[in-house]
Order: structure tokens, then sequence, then C-alpha cells
């Protein structure tokens, strides 16, 4: 099978080329940076998705397309807002024309994101289930961390939240990845092919990027630790993430894109065994032998910020036939080996 790979010389999208190739298909990638990640047997080609002269003649005999290309994290200021549209809103288009043009019916895979969800779903002992309200700058000044109950004010605790909870974007990135999913979706509706969104949880492992405020908080904590800086933990540290392993994450993409000719729609990409931010900060500093004071908790909040996101992964499962394989103390362990030995 010929699959191009849009971002694919990134985090995630370099270890799936290496899957990808590792498993004899033929690989094309398309990313505007080069990489020391390149896989030397894959074609590469230098140049930007939002360019529609990148797309002539690059589509031919292509079977599938994995759609990794975004730019991640929060941003710094609203005004990113224009960057954050041009990567992912224009970009998915320029892709999604180049392939209505290519008359494309094979298979197309998003990177999507846990994002999708805002706060995702809580558990109230009064109301049971139900949609967090937002978090006030008020409350979290006090040191109110769980999100309110909309329906009692009651404090929340997380609930796993499924592929059909609604949209809820918190901020301009989330808002992006929420509408690259909808234009995928929509382009598969007019040309009937098959398009799955994978939506990513919270995604670390080798060739993450250090020191930088998209690199996710195992990253950014590894960075700090290896200074013989104390982990700057916001909130109280009892978030509540799904840490998945980017190993996982390409197996995954791989189950996608072999998936059968029916799969369709979204797929929450997680390990099913979620962490607090505290116990992911303390688990990298045990890995690397208490390099520094132990992680402490700051009190600090950012109001784009969500409590608890935590997903099921059982759809993944029983329709692609992925599981997660990676325990987190085990992916730790493997991060903590890498940053001594560099």
């Amino acid at each position: 099978m010929r699959v191009l790979v849009t971002g694919g010389s990134g985090f995630i999208g370099s270890h799936l080329v290496d899957l990808l190739v590792d498993e004899g298909h033929d690989v094309v990638v398309v990313d505007r940076v080069a990489s020391e990640f390149e896989n030397p047997s894959a074609r590469y080609v230098l140049a930007d998705i939002r360019e529609p002269a990148t797309w002539a003649g690059l589509l031919d005999g292509v079977d599938a397309i994995s759609h990794q290309a975004a730019r991640v994290g929060l941003g710094v200021r609203f005004a990113d807002v224009v960057d954050y549209v041009n990567d992912n809103d224009l970009g998915t288009a320029v892709l999604l024309s180049a392939l209505d043009e290519a008359q494309f019916t094979g298979r197309l895979v998003v990177a999507g994101s846990m994002v999708y969800y805002g706060e995702g779903a809580g558990h109230c002992e009064r109301c049971g289930i139900v949609r967090p309200g937002p978090r006030t700058p008020e409350r979290l000044a006090e040191g109110r961390f769980e999100p309110p109950c909309p329906r009692c004010g009651g404090d929340l605790q997380p609930a796993l939240v499924d592929e059909s909870s609604p949209a809820d974007p918190r901020n301009v990135y989330a808002a992006t990845k929420v509408h690259q999913e909808h234009l995928c979706a929509a382009f598969g509706r007019e040309s009937g092919a098959s398009v799955l969104s994978l939506r990513y949880h919270n995604v670390y492992g080798p060739r993450a990027p250090l020191d930088t405020p998209y690199s996710g908080v195992a990253s950014i904590f590894m960075s700090a630790l290896r200074r013989g800086v104390a982990p700057v933990v916001f909130e109280d540290g009892g978030q509540r993430r799904d840490f998945v392993h980017v190993r996982d994450v390409a197996r995954a993409n791989l189950a996608a894109l072999c998936a059968p000719p029916g799969a369709q729609g979204a797929f929450n990409v997680a390990s099913g065994q979620p962490a607090t931010i505290l116990e992911l900060a303390n688990a990298l500093w045990e890995a690397l032998g208490r390099p520094a004071p132990a992680p402490g908790v700051s009190g600090r909040w950012r109001l784009g910020d969500v409590r608890h996101i935590v997903a099921s992964p059982e759809r993944a499962r029983h329709q692609l036939g992925f599981v997660a394989e990676t325990p987190l103390t085990v992916g730790m362990a493997e991060l903590a080996v890498a940053a001594l030995a560099s």
C-alpha cells in the first residue's frame, strides 16, 4: 500500500513512518521541515501543505493518507489564532481540495485530539453524569479546581468520555482541531472516502521536543529535571490525563490505515489507565534518580486548561483491534534512560 503522511518528520509522524516502512508499505512524506528522524526507505518531499502547487502529481497511486501535520499546543496569546487557523484549518482545506481534484476515494486518517471534548464528562454525587460547567477565574483563584456541576454547582469527579460526547473546544487550538475533523468528515461524505479521526490523548515518548510550550507536560517536566530543577505542577496536581506512548499511537494509526473498508468515524487513542499530573511528575523524578527537589504543586492555573480528560478506549479496541501496550512506568523509565544517555 502506498501511504502519504503529512507531517511525517515530526514527533508522532516519524514514528508512524518507521512503522509503515517496517510493515512493508511504500511511504511518501510531505513536511515543510527536515528532520534528523527521516527514514531512508521513505520518500520525503520538503513542501508546505498549504500551497496548492505542493499537490501537483503527488497523489498519484496513493492508497491512503495519514494527516498528521498540525500546529499543536495552547498557543501563547490569542493573536496566535491566525497561525493556528493557517496551519490547521487552511492546511487541511488545501489537502482536501487536492484529494477532491484527484477523485481520491481511499482511506484518510486524520490526527485528532482529546481537546475535542473540552472538560470531558463529570460525575456529580447528586446529579449523576453531567457535562462540566466552565471554571471561572474567581473559582480558580480560590483554589477550587474541580469543575462545577452545571445543575447544582457541586464539585465533580472525572468520568470517562466516549466518542459520542459532544464537541466542546475551550481554546483556539481545540477549535481548529475540531474543525479539521469536521472538514475531513465532510469530505468523506461527499467523496465516499473512508475517513477516520484518531483523538489522541497525552502522547509522550522518544523524539518529543523539549523546552517548548508545545511539547506536552511529560517533556516539559523532563526538561526541568535534567536541569536539576523541580517541575512546576499547576493547580494541586490532581488533574487527570491519559498518557499514551508514541509507539502505541503509531500502532493505532497503522490499525486505522489498514482497517476494513467499512471503518469510519472517531476513535479515542488512549491507554485506558489515567494518572494525575503530580503522579506523572513523581514517576519521572523517580526514574531519573531524584536529580532535583521533589515535584511540588504551585497552585498556579491557566484559564484555558481543563481539569480532567479521561477516555474510554473501547471503540478502538472493538473496531480497530487497538490496545495500548506500554505502561506509564515503563514509558517513563525509557524516557529517563534516553535523557541520561544524551
